[in-house]
């Protein structure tokens, strides 16, 4: 609940409703992986317990290097990014920042990629009944790993194998973040689902390039990278819309979100919370920016309770 006694707003939502754990976030506005660190860098910019939920950038069972320099490009309405999942590892995460994000109030999700179909059962025990964890997002759909990555998170098949070995693996709340480089984005996430996961996020990065026309070589190290920013929104947007009518579990959206517009947006074709990610690059203060605005705009609108509009825009 927010606001004065007279005009409090609900914006509570259950993002694994299935889970004996569950997972309430105060707020439906998360930091999408990759984008927030470990969510200990960004702690000085503002206050980030008012957050719904943060999710850490991707974890491997050991530290990676990351894929070659230039890792960043901008582009007209967007950023291409090929970092590589460069990340300390999960034997550094739980002695380092576990014991950090045991101490907030705010529910940390650590995201986890694998570079083989094994990996990810195995980060997944090993992050069971770790202190300071209260969830999991499955990483099957980063498009700038040479191994692994997207795709795991291809077809239904292959996502819901993995899904299935993870789920076996832990009794934390299970999301999986799916990537919008398929030509069956609904068949995997129905297939996720029945397979076990509590969530689902839509959606990773879009595969892209660019080209340095001086050098007359592709600009990034790593040849291709994610793209990120307001050029993703209408794609995101539209997957959410399509995914949220086909699965009974709840829909994360993610993809050009900077703006409380944008979320409401998303919201209202059919998820319960939004992930902000590449606006935190330009604005660090965005996550806050776009919470503050939905609470504004359900003050405006005269809705109490969040769920009102999830899913509002739907047929």
């Amino acid at each position: 609940m927010v606001g004065d006694k007279e005009n409090r707003v609900n914006l509570s939502v259950q993002l694994a409703p299935r889970n004996p754990r569950g997972l309430r976030l105060d707020n439906p506005v998360m930091t999408a992986s990759g984008t927030f660190g470990y969510g200990i860098e960004s702690n000085q910019g503002f206050d980030i317990q008012k957050l719904g939920a943060i999710v850490s950038k991707g974890t491997t069972l050991k530290p990676r290097e990351g894929n070659p320099q230039p890792r960043l490009a901008e582009t007209a309405s967007g950023v291409l990014n090929s970092i590589g999942l460069e990340n300390i590892g999960i034997d550094a995460l739980i002695k380092e920042k576990a014991p950090l994000w045991a101490k907030w109030r705010v529910p940390v999700i650590v995201n986890i990629a694998g570079e083989s179909v094994d990996d990810y059962p195995a980060l997944a025990e090993r992050l069971e009944g770790v202190v300071g964890i209260s969830g999991l997002e499955v990483n099957i759909s980063c498009p700038n790993v040479k191994a692994g990555g997207v795709e795991f998170g291809c077809s239904p098949d292959s996502a819901a194998g993995i899904t299935a070995r993870v789920r076996k693996a832990t009794s934390l709340p299970l999301l999986v973040k799916l990537t919008p480089n398929t030509s069956d984005i609904t068949g995997v996430a129905v297939a996720v689902a029945e397979a076990g996961a509590d969530a689902l996020t839509l959606i990773n990065t879009l595969k892209g390039m660019a080209i340095d026309v001086v050098r007359r070589r592709p600009l990034l190290g790593n040849i291709t990278g994610g793209l990120s920013g307001p050029a993703m929104k209408p794609v995101a947007l539209s997957m959410v819309y399509e995914v949220a009518g086909a699965v009974d579990i709840p829909v994360i959206g993610c993809g050009g979100i900077s703006t409380a517009r944008d979320a409401v947006e998303f919201i209202m074709a059919g998820a319960s919370a939004v992930q902000v990610g590449s606006a935190s690059f330009a604005n660090p203060r965005a996550p806050l920016d776009v919470l503050e605005g939905i609470e504004q705009f359900m003050a405006k609108e005269g809705i109490k309770d969040i769920t009102e509009l999830i899913g509002a825009a739907r047929c």
